[in-house]
Order: structure tokens, then sequence, then C-alpha cells
């Protein structure tokens, strides 16, 4: 499989730093998420820089215009992921970690609801204190995700890592399908095949290791019994999206020669066994976690980076032959 770069365009630059997104295409128009905020992380006690949720439109991927921005008092929304659910709202999971200053302090997710993505539902609380429900995959009716609990590196012995697969009809109430097995699980995203297996690619950090490799795994309805296998590589914001074919293409952050002071925006080919970026986005620094989608026979990712001054949003086109 050969990846081309048509195109790249920054598409959003507002705020201090913008990151953190998705792609969604939508009743003929493209959707971008992402959050805005002064840095990676908070920084003022009293909240004020905490993260929002933007929402963009297009109607052709090429003008952008703000539809949305999103938050919630004493709450720094992070990391949304757009999505539908099974009676054709737009919704929107995301992490809503408290800090004082760039003091961590707890989390639980978000989620809210949109008719028409201008008008959103206030973020509400899912699921338990300390999760971190990353990304939401709707298959016949029902949402997927993978919910990690606990500490990424062992420093709190109290909160050991561990992730559930968890399910859900409404994207409210959660009930857990199996407990998975994966040293340091952290940020995964979840498609399916054809067939129905579900397939998941999974970010890892351990107590050895914050930047462990990535492993894939894959397992069939009712998706209790998983398969695993460690890439050669760390992924970071790891996401798929599954072409016609079932050929899959992923993308996260890597590291550029196998230097982990050089972070940059990749995707590449990936099977059930394996997967290596061969394609390198414009992009350096605080980078990555792109969005995906499939149209007109163009695979559009969006992605943000920092190699143009500060974090801001961009958009590629790539040929997949």
């Amino acid at each position: 499989m050969d990846l081309q770069l048509d195109s790249v365009q920054k598409i959003w630059g507002e705020a201090p730093h913008s990151a953190f997104g998705d792609l969604l295409r939508h009743n003929g128009r493209w959707w971008c998420v992402f959050r805005e905020g002064s840095g990676h992380i908070p920084k003022q006690l009293d909240g004020s820089d905490d993260g929002k949720i933007r929402v963009i439109v297009s109607p052709d991927g090429n003008q952008w215009k703000p539809a949305a921005l999103i938050a919630k008092t004493g709450i720094d929304l992070r990391d949304p992921h757009i999505s539908i659910t099974r009676d054709g709202r737009m919704m929107i999971i995301a992490g809503g970690s408290r800090y004082k200053g760039s003091a961590y302090l707890g989390r639980r997710p978000q989620v809210a609801f949109s008719e028409d993505g201008f008008n959103w539902s206030a973020p509400q609380d899912v699921m338990e204190e300390g999760v971190w429900l990353w990304r939401v995959t709707w298959h016949d009716g029902q949402a997927w995700g993978v919910a990690r609990y606990g500490s990424a590196g062992g420093e709190k012995p109290e909160h050991p890592r561990r992730a559930n697969l968890v399910k859900s009809t409404d994207g409210v109430n959660w009930q857990i399908v199996a407990r998975l097995k994966v040293p340091g699980a952290d940020e995964t995203t979840l498609r399916f095949l054809s067939d129905g297996t579900m397939v998941a690619l999974m970010r890892r950090a351990t107590a050895q290791d914050h930047s462990a490799e990535a492993w894939i795994g894959h397992a069939r309805a009712p998706y209790t019994e998983w398969s695993w296998s460690p890439t050669s590589a760390y992924v970071g914001g790891p996401n798929f999206i599954v072409l016609p074919g079932d050929r899959m293409i992923a993308g996260g952050r890597y590291f550029a020669g196998g230097n982990r002071a050089i972070p940059r925006a990749g995707i590449g080919r990936m099977t059930l066994n394996g997967y290596n970026a061969t394609l390198e986005l414009p992009s350096s620094g605080d980078s990555s976690y792109p969005g995906f989608a499939w149209h007109k026979n163009r695979l559009w990712v969006m992605y943000y980076s920092s190699h143009d001054g500060k974090a801001q949003i961009y958009l590629a086109k790539v040929r997949v032959r």
C-alpha cells in the first residue's frame, strides 16, 4: 500500500493551543472537533484557562467556520472525539480532567449530544471517577470503547493500570464486556472489519517505559477473547480507519528515526499483526492525534502540530494506492 500526500492546509489556530481532535463527515458537511486551551495542560490556579471543545464546520473541507464552543466550569475538557449515535445524533466523548494549576487532581468522562452540530447539550459525567474513555466507535446500534483506570507507571500502587472493553446503547450508561490484559493499556481506538471482527490499536505506557510500543488486538463476537500482537512502534493518540476491502491505515505521534527528541505525526498501513508509519505529515514537537475520514477515494486526515510556532489544526488529503 502506497500513501501519497496530495495537500495539507491549516484550518484553525485561533487559540494559543489547539490540539487532540477528530474529524467527521455527516449530512453533507465536514465537522472537526478539538481542544482549545492556553497550553498542553492548564496553568492558572483559578481554572480560567481550562480546555474547551471547539467545533468547526465546512461545506467542502476548504473553508471552515466556528459552529460551537463547549465548556464546563472547573473541568478541563480534553481529547474530544465525535461520532453518530444509533438515533442519528452527533455525540462527543471527552476527558473531563481537573487541575489546580498544572497539578492533576482527577478525571471523569464527559459526553455531549447535538441534533445539528451547532447546539450541544451541556457535558455530563459518565462512568466513574478516575476513568478515561478515550474514543467511542458505534457499530450495529452500540457504542464501544476502552475505559482505562489507574496510574500509568505504577507510581500509585493502590491504583494499578487496568483497561476494560465497555459498551453502551445510549452513550451515557455503560457496561463492562471484558477485561483487556494488556500491560500499560492506554489510549485506544476500536474499529470493525466487514465480518464483524473488532480490532484495537492501543497506546501503552508502562512503569519501565512511558513510550512503550503499541499493541494491536482483535476479537470476534462477543469480544471477550482477545489476541494481541506487539508492534515495533510507539503510537501516541492512536487512530485507524478501515477502508474498502478491509484495508487499514493507522496513525499517531511517532519518533522520526527512532529519536525520541523528534516527535512527528505519521500514518501508514496497519494489519492485525503490525503497523509502521511510512508517510510523515508536515509536523514537529507537540503534534499528531489524527482524525480520519474516507471520501471520494481520498483519505482525509486532521491532526495538530506546533511546527509553525504554536499548536494548530491541519487537514491533509492523502492518496492510497
